[in-house]
Parts: structure tokens; C-alpha cells; sequence
């Protein structure tokens, strides 16, 4: 009876560990690792995971385009998409995902300022000009004495708003401020006496295009965009490409040196992208040369 015992037990103890070696894969994260926080060395047979956030319009896009590029490189891309701009940061430095595409250097560095984030600028990818729209009127000269402009309660978006204004001539602006933190309190020259109404979500502003809704507004591209709007031809004024608004790549620090965050930035930024970025948009986002 004991040898029928010792018999099943050594039977069992090979099937279990026919089973540990079946089932052994771990998926892996962008620096390598797996889940589990040991390094797996087969990478022939295993590709990287690599999580990004993006807001739907135009990232999300942009990374579907990257996704056969980098799994060329080894690397999985998986794309998490966002509708409210303070989720992705927030889950970056949760690390629920390995980094994140959707916004632009000043709101970066505010919301790191604000919220104490510990990160870094991988890669700078493209810019989305913002464009002042109107069912009302065809031209910023048009808009009467004691117009009301809509813009969004972004306090980041703000000063960008406010330089894209000056440079058309509507309003200025006092010299001796950082036009990239400017707000309304700081124009000093307002010939046509425009109120500005900013108590809006910025992803709410293309319904209150819909619903002609103030005698002008301002909407961030990505935005009107994913509204089925053309910022170069629904908008009757738009920022210049050379704004300092730039799109970015973000992750936590020291993360810049990873090899999968090298690749995606890599892909973003080549010819292959830039082009696809060029032709779907038809200019209304440019990427960074």
C-alpha cells in the first residue's frame, strides 16, 4: 500500500510540474519585466506590452497607425482612451498605464506644478492649432461692440486663447506677462469691449457650437475634430503652426531611457506618421519637424 502511495505521489508531482512549465508565460511591461517583477529572457518568443493613454482624437488615431510599426520592433502596443484630460496624468502616476499622449507642454508642466507629478517629456510629436469658430459671423472683424466669446474653463488653455486673440489684432495683452499663463485680467487693450464667458469643459464646447451658443468660441482641435468639424475651413481664425503648444509623449521619470518608450517615439515621429498625420488632417494637426 505504501509503494501504491509513494507511487501517486510522484505522479502528481510530475503533472504539476508539467503544468507550472505550461502555463509559465507572464506578460511583460514596457521595461521589460513581467507582472510578477521578475525579467523575462525569452524574448524571442514574447513581445513587450506597452500601455498609453490618448484622447480619442487625433492620438488615439495617431497610436493605431504606430501599433503595426512597433510590433515590427517587438513591442504590443495597447491604447487607453481618455475623454476627460486630468484621468491620464493621474493614472501615469498611478501606473496604470506607461505613459500618455494627449497633451501639450504648458498643460503638462501646469498639471506637474499642480499636482506634484514626477515626470518627464519623452518625445515631442505634433501640434493642433486652436481655432475661433462662429455660426454667426465669417470673420473676427465682424464681431460687434460688447461681443461674447466662449472658451473653456482650462485655466492652461487660457493664455494660449489669449495670444491667438492678440495676434489677430482683437485685444491686447500686457507685455510684461508670461503670454502662456495669461488670463483675462491681464488684457489691457480691448477696443471692442469683448466679455469672455469661461465656465465650459473643453470637450463641451463643440455642442455649444451646435447651438450657436455666444458670438464666438474657441475650440481645441482634437475636439472639433472628433465633432466632425474642419478647423481649417469651419474656423474663422486659427493659431499659427509655430505655436509653443506642442503635443508630447509623458512618462514617469527616469523612464525616457526605457527602449519601448524610445521605439514609440521613434514611430511617432517618422516619415511614415508625419505623412499619415499630413493626409488625414490635411494640416489641421502638424507634426513637429
Amino acid at each position: 500500500m505504501k509503494k501504491i502511495l509513494l507511487g501517486l505521489l510522484l505522479a502528481l508531482g510530475v503533472i504539476a510540474l508539467a503544468a507550472c512549465g505550461a502555463g509559465g508565460g507572464k506578460d511583460k511591461n514596457a521595461s521589460g519585466g513581467t507582472t510578477d517583477g521578475t525579467t523575462d529572457t525569452n524574448d524571442d518568443t514574447e513581445n513587450v506590452k506597452l500601455v498609453v493613454g490618448a484622447s480619442n482624437t487625433p492620438h488615439a488615431i495617431i497610436l493605431e497607425q504606430a501599433q503595426p510599426l512597433l510590433k515590427e520592433k517587438g513591442i504590443d502596443l495597447e491604447i487607453e482612451t481618455y475623454q476627460e484630460y486630468v484621468l491620464p496624468n493621474q493614472d501615469l502616476e498611478a501606473k496604470e498605464i506607461d505613459a500618455n499622449y494627449f497633451q501639450h507642454i504648458p498643460y503638462f508642466e501646469t498639471q506637474s506644478a499642480d499636482h506634484g507629478y514626477d515626470f518627464e517629456i519623452a518625445g515631442r510629436i505634433h501640434i493642433e492649432p486652436i481655432g475661433v469658430y462662429s455660426k454667426k459671423y465669417d470673420s473676427l472683424d465682424e464681431l460687434p461692440e460688447g461681443a461674447t466669446i466662449l472658451i473653456s474653463n482650462s485655466v492652461a488653455d487660457h493664455g494660449r486663447i489669449l495670444a491667438m486673440l492678440e495676434s489677430t489684432g482683437l485685444i491686447k495683452l500686457d507685455p510684461d506677462v508670461d503670454k502662456t499663463k495669461a488670463e483675462v485680467k491681464d488684457i489691457i487693450e480691448n477696443p471692442k469691449n469683448i466679455e469672455f464667458d469661461a465656465n465650459y469643459e473643453a470637450s463641451f464646447m463643440p455642442q455649444l457650437y451646435n447651438n450657436d451658443e455666444g458670438d464666438a468660441l474657441l475650440i481645441n482641435s482634437n475636439f472639433a475634430i472628433d465633432a466632425g468639424l474642419n478647423p481649417l475651413e469651419d474656423s474663422i481664425a486659427i493659431e499659427e503652426t509655430d505655436s509653443p503648444y506642442v503635443n508630447i509623449v509623458a512618462v514617469r521619470k527616469g523612464d525616457t531611457d526605457n527602449e519601448a518608450i524610445k521605439a514609440l517615439v521613434e514611430v511617432l515621429t517618422s516619415e511614415e506618421i508625419q505623412t499619415f498625420m499630413m493626409e488625414e488632417w490635411n494640416g489641421s494637426v502638424v507634426p513637429v519637424q
